[in-house]
């Protein structure tokens, strides 16, 4: 039983004194990061395959618990839509191979164009991939939320491989307008879907995304305290991701957000207690 818990990214400049030392090359600061999270969502690779050898270094900069969600090239998902993209593929996939187990699952986002009608191109691509990966999806096409048809259609496709379906709950930033120029951007760019809070298998991994003030983020992320303590008691190991829109206290939330649970669940461990950072100077 364990819940590892994260951020969207590992490096952020509004961190750089405060949870990461300042100054510090680019290539330490994933170390500095995994003392404060145990997991981080890998959005670069959607943009760019990373060197193994920049991979490695990934690896040697956490502990054999760290795990990474990492989304799969957007050559594969987006422009070729799971139909072709196999040298991208495989170069991915020989990109990662040194993480190891830390590569908790592979991340499928899938474009909002993709609908209920492109589930059998999804099912063909799952069972193509290799066994030795677990395998998360994001849909982003409203009906496969609302129409219990498409969901269960959904779902069919992602049972036979044991692929999780990742719910991106963006219900706190949309409850309200916004008051900040992170939340108004947000609202431009962030998907509205309906909150879905269904685990298919024993590793659920969730995207949360509260708002700029700490206690509406808190406020929002309430019901999900109790769903993951309820996984836990269940035997499950979830994930679950901290996003806000200007992501400043992030980290901090990440391990808030971990303390409440194990507030219901005490047997769960708690999470290691990270290196002070001395704070920034003008010299």
């Amino acid at each position: 039983m364990r819940l590892h818990v994260g951020c969207a990214m590992w490096s952020l400049k509004a961190w750089q004194g405060r949870f990461l030392p300042h100054p510090q090359p680019s290539h330490e600061r994933l170390r500095s990061y995994a003392g404060w999270c145990d997991a981080v969502e890998g959005n670069t690779t959607f943009y760019a395959t990373p060197a193994r050898d920049t991979v490695a270094g990934w690896a040697q900069q956490t502990g054999p618990e760290f795990r990474l969600v990492l989304k799969l090239p957007r050559a594969v998902t987006h422009e070729r839509r799971l139909t072709g993209g196999d040298e991208e593929l495989r170069a991915f996939l020989q990109a990662i191979e040194p993480l190891g187990p830390r590569a908790h699952a592979l991340w499928i986002q899938l474009p909002g164009s993709f609908g209920p009608d492109d589930v059998p191109v999804l099912s063909g691509f799952l069972r193509r991939l290799p066994a030795s990966h677990r395998y998360a999806v994001e849909v982003r096409h409203r009906a496969f939320f609302d129409d219990p048809g498409a969901t269960g259609r959904l779902e069919e496709a992602l049972a036979p491989v044991d692929a999780e379906w990742i719910p991106f709950d963006t219900t706190a930033l949309f409850r309200s307008p916004p008051t900040s120029d992170a939340e108004r951007d947000a609202w431009t760019k962030k998907p509205r879907m309906p909150l879905r809070t269904v685990a298919l298998t024993d590793r659920p991994i969730v995207r949360y995304l509260g708002r700029d003030a700490v206690d509406r983020t808190v406020e929002g992320w309430r019901p999900w305290v109790g769903i993951v303590a309820g996984w836990l008691r269940e035997g499950r190991s979830p994930t679950f991701f901290v996003h806000t829109p200007d992501n400043a206290d992030a980290p901090e939330l990440a391990r808030r957000f971990h303390d409440e649970v194990r507030a219901r669940v005490p047997g769960l461990a708690p999470l290691p207690q990270p290196t002070p950072v001395e704070p920034m100077t003008l010299f």
